[in-house]
């Protein structure tokens, strides 16, 4: 009885190395909270200080000089807001691989990372194209859309719970191209809603 008890938990280590060395494990619960409260902040500053307003963009008398220029402003505070969340991510998962005793910058994190690349990289290409037509509309979708694919594409690097998180982004992306009017309100609660939402249950789930 004993040899078959040894036999499974020498049987669970192994498995537990194999998964620490296939997939990277180091993600922070509290980077996903925290890149919500990030996007949540956003998408209020966007809305009330640069009176960013979707209904302009389907409805609107507004010259498209002047909807463009404030868009920028809009697209200015999104980069912000995305090197705040990449930044914090970085910091806070190096700090967990560190309590780990490993290094957050492994063959596996760059595997997932250039994973997550492809799709980001595309849609950065097709909204820069899509703003210099002037086709604003679905810039926010295609964000939610593109995070979407990505976060899916690397999930077989990470926790298979991003699978879940990516699909999640993608049909909020996919609503919103519908309901482009209230684009700005999907981006808040794909951003900032589902995010803190998520980073509670990995926090509760793998790192108490």
């Amino acid at each position: 009885m004993k040899k078959e008890q040894d036999y499974i938990r020498d049987l669970a280590e192994i498995r537990s190395m194999m998964e620490r060395s296939s997939k990277f494990l180091s993600l922070s619960g509290w980077a996903g909270i925290m890149a919500g409260i990030y996007g949540l902040l956003g998408a209020y500053v966007a809305y009330e200080v640069f009176q960013f307003n979707p209904d302009q963009i389907i409805y609107s008398t507004v010259e498209a000089d002047s909807l463009s220029s404030g868009f920028l402003k809009v697209m200015v505070l999104a980069m912000v807001v995305l090197i705040l969340a990449v930044g914090t991510a970085i910091y806070l998962s190096s700090k967990k691989a560190e309590k780990r005793g490993e290094k957050a910058w492994n063959p596996t994190s760059r595997q997932l990372l250039s994973n997550m690349a492809v799709p980001l990289v595309a849609g950065g290409i097709l909204i820069l194209i899509l703003f210099s037509k002037d086709l604003i509309g679905l810039i926010a979708p295609l964000t939610l859309l593109f995070y979407g694919l990505a976060l899916y594409n690397a999930s077989k690097y990470t926790y298979e719970d991003v699978k879940y998180l990516g699909l999640i982004q993608i049909g909020l992306g996919l609503i919103s191209t519908y309901f482009i009017e209230y684009s700005l309100l999907f981006w808040a609660v794909g951003f900032g809603v589902v995010h803190i939402v998520y980073g509670l249950y990995m926090h509760f789930r793998y790192e108490r």
